[in-house]
């Protein structure tokens, strides 16, 4: 595989997909890994905890589990190929933390600079870098303003960072397609 012609790849999907374990067969031949997980650590959701536990237990010892939202400062320095896991919930966070859910003033703009910054990091970073979002554009639309706002906001984010990669690929029922 041609890493400088592949060196940033998207990989799609509903939950349970498959998207991750396929991620993770993309950089299975890598020796080092940075493996950036977004979610939220659990507090006293013990099926939060259990999903966290299949991907820890997934990953090989030599993989270094960085537990961040901060992906522009990951993207931007030099080190081995990236795994992130997943966009989804490095949204849901960040949109938590510009207070977009809270009405703060000046949420919207501090999401959007967030979003900016990361597409940014990600089409400029020089690393291989393998991310993972939730394709929302398919499913049932929420039933909520905030439901579908996250809907909205991730389908945004998705695109510009399918944009800003070399390769997108779909999975669904564990069968991924290439979209480019």
């Amino acid at each position: 595989m041609n890493l400088r012609r592949r060196r940033r790849v998207l990989v799609l999907g509903g939950a349970r997909s498959g998207k991750s374990s396929y991620a993770e067969r993309l950089l299975a031949r890598a020796r080092k890994v940075d493996y950036v997980a977004c979610g939220a650590l659990p507090d006293d959701d013990a099926e939060w905890a259990a999903r966290i536990a299949v991907h820890r237990e997934r990953r090989p010892s030599s993989w270094r589990t960085l537990e961040t939202v901060d992906l522009v400062a990951v993207l931007s320095r030099p080190g081995p190929p990236v795994l992130v896991d997943c966009l989804t919930t490095w949204l849901a966070r960040v949109m938590d933390d510009s207070g977009v859910w809270t009405d703060q003033p000046g949420a919207d703009d501090r999401l959007a600079a967030a979003v900016d910054d990361v597409v940014s990091a990600w089409g400029g970073s020089r690393r291989r870098v393998v991310g993972v979002s939730n394709e929302v554009g398919s499913g049932i639309v929420p039933a909520t303003p905030s439901g579908r706002r996250f809907r909205d906001e991730l389908g945004v984010l998705n695109a510009r960072v399918a944009e800003a990669s070399d390769r997108v690929w779909l999975v669904t029922a564990g069968l991924p397609q290439r979209l480019r």
